[in-house]
C-alpha cells in the first residue's frame, strides 16, 4: 500500500499540474487563478473529508488540530521543498492579494478561537468568506476571458470553437482523474505507512504527529512539487495559499455549521499552534516580497522552520528531557535570528526596488 500509493500520487499530480496548466491556457486565465481555486480547493479535499468524519464522529477538536498542522505544513515544508528544488517567482498578484488575505484569514481563526470554541456564527462568517473569495476570482476569471476575447479569440471559426470545447472538456477530466489518483493514492500511503510504522515499533504518538499529520497534505506535496519541476511554479505556490484559504474558510466553516455545539479548540492548539500558523503566514509577505521570488535559502529556512516545530511537538509528547533546553534554543537565538535575517533581506530588497514595481506575472 505504501508503494502503490506513492505511485498513485506522482501520477495524480502530473495528471493534475497537466491539466491545470492546460486548462488554464485554453481558457486564457493565469496558471496563479486555476492554482488558487481549482487546484487548490481539490487537493484540500483530504482535509475535508477528514475534519467533517473527525466532527460528525464526536472528535470535534481534530477538525481544528487538522487544519492548523496542515496550514502550517503546507507553508515551512511545501513552499519550502518546491524552492529547494527551483526558485520560485511569485505572481504579483498573490503579494498583493492573496497572501494579505491568507494573513487576515489565519488572525482571524486565531481571533475566534480565544473562547476555545468555534460556533454556529463563526462557522457561518468563515462560509460566507469562502464564498466571497470563490466569487470574486470567478468575476477575476471572467474579466481575464472578456479582454481574450476582445483581442480577437471571439473571432475564431465555430470549428475551432468548437474544438476547443473538446479540449477543455478533456483537461477537465484529467484534473478529475488526477484528484481522484491523489486522493485515493493518500489513503494508501496513509495506512501503509501507519502499518509500516507499527510494526516497527513506532509509537502512536510519533505517528500521529508526522505521518497521519502531514498525510491530508500529500496532495498538495505531490501536485506543487510536480508544478514545480514543470515549471508551472505559479500553480505550485497558487496550490499552497489558495489551500490554506480553502482550509480555513471552507473547511472549518463548514464542519463548524454542521457540528452540533460546534468545534472545541485545545488550550494546546490556541497557546502555541495556531501562533505558528499564524506566523508562518506572515513570514510569506516579507519573503514573498523580496524580488517576487522565494529563494532557494529562504526554501531551506522554511524546511528548517518545519523541522524545529517538529521535533517540539514530538518532544512535548514524549516527554523528553532536552525539551527546556531545546525551547529556550528556539526562543532565544533561532527564531530571533531568522526573523533578523528576513528583516534585513526585506529593508535590502525595498531599498533596491524603490520606485520599482514587481516584475510582471511570470
Amino acid at each position: 500500500m505504501l508503494l502503490g500509493g506513492f505511485v498513485l500520487l506522482v501520477l495524480g499530480a502530473e495528471f493534475l499540474a497537466r491539466g491545470a496548466s492546460r486548462l488554464a491556457g485554453a481558457l486564457g486565465i493565469s496558471p496563479v487563478v486555476i492554482g488558487l481555486t481549482v487546484v487548490a480547493y481539490g487537493t484540500s479535499a483530504p482535509e475535508l473529508s477528514v475534519s467533517l468524519q473527525a466532527a460528525l464522529a464526536g472528535n470535534a477538536d481534530i477538525a481544528v488540530a487538522n487544519v492548523v498542522g496542515s496550514n502550517i505544513f503546507n507553508v515551512l515544508f511545501i513552499l519550502g521543498a518546491c524552492a529547494a528544488i527551483k526558485p520560485l517567482v511569485v505572481s504579483r498578484q498573490l503579494v498583493r492579494l492573496e497572501v494579505p488575505v491568507m494573513i487576515v484569514i489565519s488572525v482571524l481563526l486565531l481571533a475566534l478561537s480565544l473562547d476555545g470554541r468555534l460556533g454556529f456564527t463563526d462557522g457561518a462568517l468563515l462560509a460566507s468568506g469562502v464564498a466571497a473569495y470563490t466569487v470574486w476570482a470567478v468575476r477575476k476569471s471572467r474579466k481575464e476571458r472578456t479582454a481574450l476575447r476582445a483581442d480577437g479569440a471571439q473571432a475564431r471559426p465555430p470549428a475551432v470553437r468548437t474544438k476547443k470545447a473538446h479540449r477543455l472538456g478533456a483537461q477537465a477530466a484529467l484534473i478529475a482523474m488526477g484528484l481522484a489518483l491523489l486522493i485515493l493514492g493518500s489513503r494508501w500511503l496513509v495506512a501503509g505507512a501507519v502499518a509500516l510504522a507499527a510494526s516497527m515499533g513506532v509509537s502512536d504518538v510519533v505517528i500521529g504527529l508526522t505521518i497521519v499529520a502531514g498525510g491530508t497534505s500529500l496532495p498538495e506535496v505531490f501536485t506543487s512539487l510536480m508544478a514545480t519541476i514543470r515549471n508551472e511554479r505559479d500553480i505550485a505556490i497558487g496550490n499552497v495559499v489558495g489551500s490554506n484559504i480553502c482550509n480555513i474558510l471552507l473547511i472549518i466553516g463548514v464542519s463548524s455549521l454542521v457540528t452540533p455545539g460546534g468545534l472545541n479548540v485545545a488550550p494546546s492548539l490556541l497557546n502555541f499552534d495556531m501562533e505558528v500558523m499564524v506566523a508562518a503566514a506572515l513570514a510569506c509577505l516579507p519573503i514573498f516580497f523580496t524580488g517576487c521570488a522565494i529563494a532557494r535559502w529562504e526554501g531551506w529556512l522554511f524546511l528548517g522552520g518545519y523541522a524545529a516545530y517538529t521535533a517540539y511537538l514530538i518532544m512535548d509528547a514524549t516527554g523528553h528531557d532536552a525539551l527546556p533546553v531545546f525551547s529556550n534554543t528556539l526562543l532565544m537565538f533561532v527564531l530571533p535570528l531568522a526573523a533578523v535575517t528576513v528583516a534585513v533581506v526585506t529593508v535590502r530588497a525595498v531599498r533596491r526596488q524603490r520606485g520599482q514595481a514587481c516584475s510582471a506575472d511570470q
